[in-house]
């Protein structure tokens, strides 16, 4: 589905991301692993619009998307979240969820002046399928909440579930694990395997919890340096000497080992 080729981000004298070539196969949980500054984040940035390459391609299923604009990207289906969550904190959950669609009849003025059944038929729909969305991650119970007074692991969840409110054909996830608890990390989970099994959506996840990244993802990327170092099942991974040695560490050895 994606097929990221010789890809080349520059920021003045600093490479960020370094010839990297990688792709994402339809139907997968792609995990993408590495240590702080290894050049993840930034290749999201440039897979999903963010910033402009300074060199190489993306395409998405055999299109050239390189350069194009999230907005853009939107509209192909392809969705990313932040390792910060990006919500309207003045909004509730089921606002939040009800915003993401485009195209709204309620946006247009003379729409709203001359359609009003149009629009409230629209606005019913899109809020039919807000509940489905909060069904679906078991968050009816804060669906009226502002979502400013949500904790870090529902912020993650309402992130996922604004992805659901479109037709998704990847979603690349950015480090839903920072600051959430086990639990909540634990339905994360369940949901994203559910999209994934359920509805067909291709998901990329960086992430540094090792055990999360074991039970969703298959292949796991490495990236070491802005560059992909190697790629393989997470005991592949785990059991590379050149992995552990770059930049693992002998913790995950020694936990590999055990």
């Amino acid at each position: 589905m994606i097929k990221v080729e010789n890809l080349v981000k520059q920021f003045g004298g600093i490479t960020a991301v370094n010839n990297a070539s990688l792709e994402i196969e339809q139907g997968s949980i792609t995990g993408l692993i590495g240590p702080n500054g290894a050049g993840k984040t930034t290749l999201f940035n440039v897979i999903a619009g963010v910033y402009k390459p300074t060199s190489g391609t993306v395409t998405l299923d055999g299109e050239d998307i390189t350069g194009l604009a999230p907005h853009e990207l939107f509209h192909k289906g392809m969705l990313r979240t932040f390792q910060i969550a990006h919500e309207f904190s003045s909004l509730t959950v089921r606002e939040n969820l009800m915003m993401v669609p485009d195209g709204q009849a309620g946006e247009s003025l003379r729409e709203v002046w001359f359609q009003p059944a149009k629009v409230k038929a629209r606005e019913a729909k899109v809020r039919e399928k807000a509940e489905e969305v909060i069904e679906f991650l078991q968050i009816d119970h804060v669906a009226d909440e502002l979502a400013g007074n949500l904790s870090g692991g529902q912020k993650k969840l309402l992130e996922l579930g604004r992805t659901m409110m479109v037709d998704a054909k990847i979603v690349f996830l950015d480090e839903v694990g920072a600051g959430v608890n086990r639990t909540l990390l634990n339905t994360i989970g369940d949901a994203i395997i559910r999209l994934n099994q359920e509805q067909g959506y291709t998901f990329c996840v960086i992430e540094h919890d090792m055990d999360f990244i074991g039970r969703l993802c298959d292949p796991v990327i490495v990236m070491a340096e802005g560059a992909v170092l190697t790629q393989g099942t997470i005991d592949e991974i785990k059991a590379d000497d050149q992995v552990i040695e770059a930049y693992l560490g002998t913790g995950l050895k020694n936990k590999a080992a055990s």
